[in-house]
């Protein structure tokens, strides 16, 4: 059976706090930034007696919001509410409302049906009711999307396996989002793959906001450029829904198609020093490999130009990897995901020695006369003394960057890196803003021109000069006669060609 379009089918479980509407996503849409493509949309709500009546209300606001940041109209957005718990409802079918304000107001009135759980039964009749043509929805398009949301609290009391393997054979994309309570096994079984990017859980209301944005931004063609939503280095070019980017003048779109560089053909040595301290926690840490493989997809990762070393630190140094083992970036960040977290201390200058002495050795890979670079990643701090390690570094000619979160001290940050220091660190209070640091962190490296040859050759010609004019003189002054003079100067001359 051929794939339909996008039929997107999000599972929630939500459980209660309060939150507020995702005023960044409603301004962009406000804006022209952006705006929802057409699609038919059913929010699938669960109201079993295990959903509490302010949970209730809470699942109701968060439909609210998302309805919020939708271009609702018949030939945009249309919107459909079925509720179910033992049995299902149809509150609201897609034919019923085709303005937004008469949306929110009729889910407003929805009631729980407080009984039990048939997650199952509710998207079989998603499938054969809800879309259907006779409740609203329009005909299979490739420029029309369908989207079920189901809001859920629990472990289902009937089979979800098989309706949800049909209804991703029929073209059903799902997504699976838990909070709290949630039978984590049954969303993964609901779940499209790659599940790392359809499955997600919350502990809590208290975090809704970010799900609210992620709802409305999966339902948004935007303007990337415009948004900044874009990992371009220099230039961003939009499409609809997309971009691409370019350089400026005088620099040269790396393989990554993101990256710019002036240089070409520069070989680099990068080797990353990463904190594994117990402050660090498990959930931070894999955050943390994530934005290690981001700086690695901005390498320009070959045989002759940049290679890439990884060495973890808490109390002790483990290194990960050394210089030139892998030499492309599949097999760089399959090895970064596999990176164990060690916890324990801060030994952030124990970790800077061992970069100087050990990372940079011929011995452990690295090439002689190329640039070597230090990326220090840390969240507290040292407990032991940095500044001499940190010195060292800069002296042997390493580039180094230091990049803190959390706890991290910024003036042992900017003890670490390199000048200009503005450059050279960086600080964010939430590991969830590293990309944003990713994405400003640099390090194409241009090789200067050796100025010690073209300085001897001034100085040599300065001197040979001195000598010529002082042999001149000397003979000017001491024989007086127009033929020694000619003569000498025809010598001279001699001399200056055989020098040029």
């Amino acid at each position: 059976m051929t794939p339909t379009p996008s039929f997107v089918l999000l599972l929630l479980g939500l459980m209660g706090a309060q939150a507020t509407v995702d005023l960044r996503t409603a301004a962009a849409m406000a804006a022209g930034l952006c705006k929802t493509r057409p699609t038919d949309i059913v929010f699938i709500i669960d109201s079993s007696r295990s959903v509490r009546p302010s949970e209730f209300e809470q699942v109701k606001v968060f439909l609210a919001k998302v309805i919020e940041g939708l271009n609702v109209g018949p030939n945009a957005t249309r919107v459909g509410v079925v509720n179910y718990a033992s049995h299902v409802k149809n509150e609201v079918s897609l034919k019923t409302h085709r303005t937004k304000a008469g949306l929110i107001k009729a889910v407003t009135k929805i009631e729980p049906l407080s009984t039990g759980t048939m997650t199952g039964l509710s998207i079989q009749f998603a499938m054969n009711v809800a879309f259907s043509e006779a409740e609203g929805a329009r005909v299979k398009s490739p420029d029309i999307s369908k989207v079920a949301i189901i809001v859920t609290d629990g472990r289902p009391q009937d089979s979800v396996k098989d309706v949800a393997q049909r209804a991703r054979d029929a073209g059903i994309e799902i997504f699976a989002i838990g909070v709290g309570r949630v039978d984590m096994s049954t969303l993964k079984q609901m779940a499209s793959d790659p599940l790392d990017d359809h499955v997600d859980y919350v502990e809590s209301y208290s975090v809704i906001e970010k799900l609210t944005k992620k709802f409305q931004e999966a339902f948004c063609v935007s303007d990337l450029c415009a948004t900044g939503d874009h990992d371009c280095e220099q230039v961003c070019i939009s499409s609809p829904g997309s971009y691409k980017c370019a350089c400026k003048d005088g620099f040269t779109l790396m393989d990554n198609g993101r990256s710019c560089s002036a240089c070409s053909n520069v070989a680099t040595d990068v080797v990353f020093l990463i904190d594994g301290s117990k402050s660090m926690r498990p959930e931070n840490f894999e955050l943390v490999k994530k934005w290690i493989n981001q700086i690695i997809d901005k390498l320009d990762v070959s045989d002759s130009k940049a290679h890439v070393g990884l060495v973890q630190y808490s109390s002790s140094v483990r290194q990960e990897f050394p210089l030139g083992r892998y030499n492309n970036k599949k097999d760089l960040k399959e090895a970064v995901k596999k990176m164990a977290y060690m916890e324990r201390g801060t030994m952030t200058g124990l970790a800077l020695r061992y970069l100087t002495e050990n990372s940079f050795s011929v011995g452990q890979g690295a090439r002689p006369g190329v640039a070597k670079v230090g990326i220090v990643f840390t969240d507290g701090r040292s407990q032991d003394y940095i500044g001499e390690a940190a010195k060292k570094a800069k002296e042997h000619g390493f580039k180094m960057y230091a990049v803190g979160v959390g706890n991290a001290v910024e003036n042992e940050l900017k003890e670490i890196a390199s000048e200009p220091t503005g450059e050279h660190y960086f600080y964010t209070a939430d590991f969830k803003a590293m990309t944003q640091i990713a994405k400003k962190l640099q390090i194409n490296i241009c090789p200067e021109e050796d100025p010690c040859e073209c300085d001897s050759l001034v100085k040599f010609q300065k001197k040979v000069e001195q000598a010529l004019q002082a042999l001149t003189k000397k003979y000017i002054l001491y024989n007086g006669c127009n033929g020694v003079r000619i003569g000498m100067t025809k010598r001279i001359a001699l001399l200056e060609n055989k020098i040029v």
